[in-house]
Order: C-alpha cells, then sequence, then structure tokens
C-alpha cells in the first residue's frame, strides 16, 4: 500500500469515527412513534406552522443583517410579561408557532433543528398536536435546553431570548450553562415570533372592576401604607410589583385579562410618597378613579400612566431612588423578568421574596369568612351536578366531556359567580389512574357504571376562590379501590386534627397525609388536597415554606 492511499484511508476512518461520535452524543428525546415513517423523507407535509417556522428562522437572518448580531438560535419561553404560563390569546406565541395547545411548553429553533420541552402531562398531547420537525423533550430530563444547544451549536455562537419573557433566574442559569459551553446568551427585546404574526390579537381590553371592602375586609390605602412599613425594613426607597395577582390585592381591584385569574395586565411602582399604576387606560372607569383616588396627589392617591411607560420610567426613577425591591423567585412565582432588571442598575436592586406574599397569607374576617360562604356556592353546584347525572344516568349516553359540561354549567349558575378557577377535568376508568390527565375530545371516553370517576375543577365567586378534587365510584368497589380511598381518607382526617408549631413546614405537614401510602410502599405525584381561597389566583403561594423566617403563624392565616 502507498503512502497516498494509507494516509487517504486513515483520513476516511478518523472522519468515519467523528461522525459515530457525534450521533452517539446527539441528545436522545422522547420517541415520537407518528414522526418514525417520515423520516429520511425527502418531501414532508407542509403545514401552516411549518411554514411559520421557516419565517421565525428568516427573522433570525434578518436580525443579523440590520443589527449585526447573528442569533443562531432562539429560545422561545411560555410566559408573558408577568411571568405567568395561563396566558391570554396575545401571548400565546408558542401556540402560534408550533400548534400546542397546553401550558408551560419551551420551543427552541436554530437553523436547521427545533427542539420542544414540555411538561410530563402534556407529552402525548404535544406529539400529537405538533410537527414531526420538532423534537420531543420531558421537563427535567436529563436532556436541558442548554446542552442540547451546546450539542447543536459551536463556540461562540449566540442564544437569543426575548428578556420580557423569561425570568431573571432563569436568565442567569442559561447565561452561566451556556458560557461553560463556550456559547452566548444575546437579548432580543423584539420579540421575533411577534415580527412574524401578522394577524396577532390584541391584549384584552376588559373594564377593571373593584373588590368591595365587604370581601376585601382591609382599605387599599391600610395594604399601601403597610407595605410602606416593610420597605423601610429592608432600607428600600421603593417596590415594583410584577405579579398581576399582588397587583390585584394591594389595590383591591380585579380583570378579566388571563384565563382562569381574576387579575389586570399592568405594573405597580410603590414608594415611599408616590403610587404609580401602569396600566392600559382604555381599562379604567369612573368607579375605578374614584376608588384609587386618581385626581389628588399625596402619598394616597394612584398616578395612572400607559402600561409601556413603565421601562423610562424605571431607568429615570433609577437617577433618584438609591435602592429598589425587585422580587424576587418563590415557590410558585418566578419574580420579576430579565427586563425589569436589565432595566435598572445592578447596585440599586434589592432582591427578595416579595413582602406582599406574606400580607396576602393574612386572611382578614371579611375573607374567611367569604372563603366559607364560597366553599358552601361550590359544593352545592356539584351536588346539583351529580343528582343530574344520577337522574339522567341511565336515559342517555354519558362521556368524560359531557360531564364536564354540566358541572361547568352547574357552577356558572351559582349566585356571585365570576367563572372558573381552572380548567375542569373528568377523568373515568384508566383515566381515573392517570396523575395529570387533561380531558379533551380526543381523548373523551364513554363513562359507564362499572369504575371510578374524578373529578377536578374549582370556580371563582366574589366570596372567594375554589378548588376541589372528588372521587366517585360507580358499581362495586374492589378491594384494591378500598384501601387506596380507605388510606388517603385516614391521612386527610389525621391531618385535620393536627395542632402544629408555628416554624413547622408544608412538607412536615404532608408526611401526615401520606404515611400510611409510604407503608404499601406507594406514593402519589400529586398535592396532598385542594382548598378555598380569597378571590383571587387559584394557586397562591405555598407560605408554610417560608414560616422559618421567623414569621409568627396566626389564626389568620390561610395555609392551601
Amino acid at each position: 500500500m502507498t503512502t497516498a492511499k494509507w494516509i487517504w484511508r486513515l483520513a476516511l476512518s478518523i472522519l468515519a469515527l467523528l461522525v459515530v461520535t457525534s450521533e452517539a452524543n446527539e441528545p436522545g428525546g422522547y420517541i415520537r412513534e407518528v414522526c418514525k415513517y417520515r423520516k429520511a423523507k425527502l418531501l414532508q407535509p407542509v403545514t401552516e406552522y411549518r411554514q411559520r417556522l421557516h419565517k421565525l428562522r428568516e427573522q433570525m437572518k434578518i436580525r443579523s443583517a440590520v443589527q449585526g448580531l447573528e442569533i443562531d438560535a432562539y429560545i422561545l419561553p411560555p410566559y408573558d410579561e408577568h411571568m405567568n404560563i395561563e396566558i391570554g390569546e396575545h401571548d400565546r406565541r408558542v401556540q402560534y408557532l408550533t400548534g400546542f395547545t397546553g401550558t408551560g411548553a419551551f420551543a427552541v429553533v436554530t437553523a436547521r433543528t427545533a427542539a420542544f420541552w414540555v411538561d410530563n402531562r402534556f407529552v402525548q398531547q404535544a406529539d400529537a398536536e405538533i410537527d414531526c420537525e420538532w423534537e420531543l423533550y420531558r421537563m427535567n430530563d436529563s436532556v436541558t435546553i442548554t446542552t442540547w444547544l451546546s450539542a447543536k451549536l459551536h463556540a461562540d455562537q449566540r442564544v437569543g431570548v426575548d428578556p420580557h419573557h423569561v425570568p431573571h433566574h432563569l436568565w442567569l442559569r442559561w447565561q452561566r450553562e451556556l458560557a461553560n459551553r463556550l456559547l452566548v446568551l444575546s437579548r432580543v427585546n423584539n420579540n421575533l415570533v411577534d415580527m412574524i404574526w401578522t394577524n396577532q390579537p390584541a391584549p384584552s381590553n376588559f373594564t377593571i372592576s373593584v373588590q368591595e371592602r365587604q370581601f376585601a375586609g382591609d382599605k387599599w390605602e391600610d395594604k399601601v401604607e403597610e407595605l410602606r412599613l416593610k420597605l423601610q425594613t429592608f432600607s428600600c426607597d421603593a417596590i415594583i410589583v410584577t405579579s398581576l395577582t399582588e397587583i390585584a390585592y394591594l389595590l383591591n381591584i380585579r380583570g378579566m385579562d388571563i384565563p382562569y385569574t381574576p387579575v389586570v395586565r399592568s405594573y405597580l411602582i410603590v414608594s415611599h410618597d408616590e403610587i404609580f399604576f401602569y396600566v392600559d387606560h382604555n381599562k379604567m372607569s369612573q368607579g375605578i378613579d374614584f376608588h384609587l383616588r386618581t385626581d389628588c396627589y399625596n402619598e394616597r392617591c394612584v398616578r395612572i400612566k400607559e402600561y409601556n411607560k413603565i421601562w423610562n420610567d424605571l431607568r429615570t426613577y433609577a437617577q433618584i431612588w438609591k435602592r429598589i425591591f425587585v422580587p424576587g423567585p418563590c415557590v410558585q412565582e418566578e419574580g420579576s423578568s430579565e427586563a425589569v432588571h436589565n432595566a435598572l442598575p445592578s447596585n440599586i436592586i434589592y432582591t427578595e421574596v416579595s413582602p406582599i406574599i406574606f400580607m396576602r397569607a393574612q386572611k382578614t374576617p371579611e375573607e374567611q369568612r367569604g372563603m366559607r360562604e364560597a366553599h358552601v356556592r361550590d359544593a352545592a353546584a356539584i351536588c346539583e351536578a351529580m343528582s343530574y347525572l344520577e337522574s339522567r344516568f341511565f336515559l342517555e349516553q354519558w362521556t368524560e366531556e359531557k360531564i364536564r359540561y354540566e358541572i361547568d354549567r352547574s357552577r356558572l349558575s351559582q349566585n356571585n359567580t365570576r367563572g372558573l378557577s381552572k380548567r375542569s377535568v373528568v377523568a373515568f376508568g384508566e383515566h381515573s389512574a392517570l396523575p395529570y390527565y387533561i380531558s379533551s375530545n380526543v381523548t373523551d371516553i364513554e363513562v359507564t357504571d362499572q369504575s371510578l370517576l374524578v373529578i377536578e375543577s374549582g370556580g371563582q365567586y366574589y366570596e372567594g376562590t375554589t378548588d376541589m378534587s372528588r372521587t366517585f365510584i360507580f358499581g362495586e368497589p374492589t378491594a384494591e379501590m378500598k384501601h387506596a380511598y380507605t388510606t388517603v381518607l385516614a391521612g386527610m382526617l389525621e391531618l385535620s386534627k393536627l395542632r402544629f408549631p408555628s416554624n413547622l413546614r408544608a412538607s412536615g405537614v404532608d408526611v401526615l397525609v401520606r404515611r400510611l401510602e409510604w407503608e404499601d410502599m406507594v406514593d402519589y405525584p400529586q398535592t396532598s388536597g385542594s382548598g378555598i381561597g380569597a378571590y383571587g389566583a387559584v394557586k397562591e403561594r405555598k407560605f408554610a415554606e417560608f414560616f422559618s423566617r421567623k414569621l409568627k403563624r396566626t389564626n389568620t392565616m390561610q395555609l392551601i
């Protein structure tokens, strides 16, 4: 063998080894059976979502040509500007790009590939809804967004993301992990999906309503004064409130800007002598002006500004204030966005769990009374729906979706109803064993008289918010059903009798409920029980996680 042939064969061997190694290091995601037959096909079906993906890639190139900063990958988070994942139609960018109708999914796009991360409960739904061009991954799997990007990109390439839709703590994590892989995380202030969304719905324009004092208990002026006292303990000049539920609580207002939660799309800044409310002026009314005292100019009056003026004001007041409280993440809140942090000098930012969380935890007598009344109204709605089901069960065919419709109809017919607090789910038979089953027309099955029926739903009322789960046994229960039902019931009864110290964490309480299940070497992935709360979000933060910080738990504090 000549020297030239030997070198040629060696080069081919090295190249083959590199290809095999590269393929072995490729991230492996959810196996999409429906897409197997399409692999290696030259012609792929053209859908509107495939065309949108192509247009997004064009926007990545256009941005490079116009602004001179090349974007080699683009991350599309599931959040709106206030870090909600239950969002209005205007903010459903992931759905527009991919066709996925669930919540909490991340989409990542490069010049040649695309990947999709979704919660485990939505995997099958995502597999059925998104194109085969998307690789599918589960959240909290071994393949994360940053590890996937490191396998697809080369050193010094840039990853773009809109900072208005990313929590600051998540931005820092991505930035650190990408930097360790020699990649750069870059801010793209103009959302690229908005650039291709020609018929994007406008933000909702519902008028703001007042949460009357008979339900709220405290006046909003008193809440603001309490917040100012807390700012003094942190030596802060002002706080920017980005959580919509906290704004609704603090000002005693409600809205209809996102599904299932009565909040108003807005920002709020509270300093020691001023209050600024950033909201669409079209949502204001004479009653709201009177409620918020917008016609005066002292520390107990609210000044109304347009929603997008927040960014200019942050930069302006950063020259005046020496220390600004910017809420950080806690159990069920993501904290403020990267855009908020980027608008302020880092040396004046003080980040901590929002003090409004603890204020909301202290339920007033009026809120406690309202919660009990809401529970009675909601129980009546469920009893009415199930009574109708019982009377008509053998006279017509019943399915999961038909029962869900009847439950929603009954709940929405109650006095003082303000809608649903969550999407109702009805699961029957084998579906009742799925931890996070999402009922739909695709999965709908007939309900017979020989299995378990599980209902998860909730309602919004002026008096309060409910979140309930109910299990019904149709036919003769098996021994396994009886045992599982009895052990869970015994755990809940044991919890209801518990007297506990003020510094006990929620995890310590939850042990009592699960003890009997653990003795049988079984467990359940859901939270233990549901509950009721003041009229607002169906999921308030898990206050008990923070009671170890010497916060005294009182008999007016509601743990849900």
